[in-house]
């Protein structure tokens, strides 16, 4: 290993904990998991009236105001780490924010949040090649399955997408945005905890998406409802959930954090289903249990 890959690894490489989740890691699993699967169903009602830039702006700005209550969020950042947290913070959040809801003008909120079951595999890609260490067999076993079950859930959709490709594509440069960051976060949040992480990506990711809200304000209406699952998506599914994700990396890793991936869909699928009236086929029913069973052998001791 040159020195310069060795500065690189050091610097992005995970330092988390290698056995299995205890209770802390489980309950902030299921948490995240739970939260963040319900934010598609919000961003399905926020479109309604409002329109994709809007929405994304609109969140950031409401979670870093959140956040910022927080007398730990506001802690100093040192000079030689603000470029890693800036970058994490635009992929990792600002992107995501935008590309989300601009996917969901074209596909489901279900579809949505069944690709972003793509996470586990593209992230713990991207750290082999920062790290050079290869997973243990319980986690390639868990992502084979975890691949195996997202296929199943999204696949029916996938055929029957058409011209939709637009809003699949969007989301899966989204799941590879929040992999790439998820391989940023675990040095920097042990280091300053998630609150100041979180609070500075989306102010960054705030400001640098304005022109878009701005463009976006236009073809956009205030009515309630859309105001409400807004201000939802914001506070919780932006501001806390993103604090609660980027400790949860810290504590165990940019390979097996993003196991949650596995459960977003199934948080997704159930709220797509019974709050909007989508519908789901067998296969995508069976597709649930092999991505959760995936993702349970990715939190196994390495």
């Amino acid at each position: 290993m040159t020195d310069r890959r060795r500065t690189l690894a050091d610097r992005l490489g995970d330092g988390a904990s290698r056995a299995a989740f205890d209770s802390t890691d489980w309950a902030l699993l299921l948490t995240v998991s739970g939260i963040f699967g319900s934010a598609f169903l919000w961003i399905s009602i926020a479109l309604r009236s409002l329109e994709p830039g809007v929405i994304a702006v609109g969140r950031l700005v409401l979670a870093a105001g959140a956040i910022v209550l927080i007398p730990r969020a506001r802690r100093r950042i040192d000079r030689a780490d603000w470029a890693i947290v800036a970058i994490a913070g635009l992929i990792g959040q600002g992107a995501p924010a935008y590309l989300f809801a601009a996917a969901e003008k074209h596909i489901s909120s279900a579809l949505t949040g069944m690709l972003v079951a793509g996470v586990p595999i593209i992230a713990t890609a991207i750290s082999v090649g920062i790290t050079r260490r290869r997973p243990g067999r319980f986690q390639v076993g868990g992502l084979a399955i975890g691949l195996v079950g997202m296929v199943m859930l999204a696949g029916p959709d996938l055929v029957e997408a058409g011209g939709s490709a637009l809003g699949v594509g969007m989301v899966l440069v989204a799941v590879c945005c929040y992999a790439v960051s998820n391989n940023l976060y675990p040095r920097v949040a042990q280091t300053y905890g998630s609150l100041p992480i979180s609070l500075w990506g989306q102010a960054l990711s705030a400001i640098v998406l304005l022109p878009v809200g701005i463009a976006d304000l236009s073809g956009s209406r205030v009515e309630p409802l859309p105001i409400v699952a807004l201000v939802i998506l914001g506070v919780v599914g932006t501001g806390i959930a993103r604090a609660l994700l980027v400790t949860l990396v810290g504590r165990v890793g940019p390979r097996r954090a993003p196991v949650m991936s596995y459960l977003i869909p199934v948080v997704a699928l159930v709220l797509g289903v019974a709050v909007l009236g989508e519908s789901v086929t067998a296969l995508q029913v069976a597709g649930v249990a092999v991505a959760m069973a995936g993702g349970f052998l990715v939190t196994r001791a390495e």
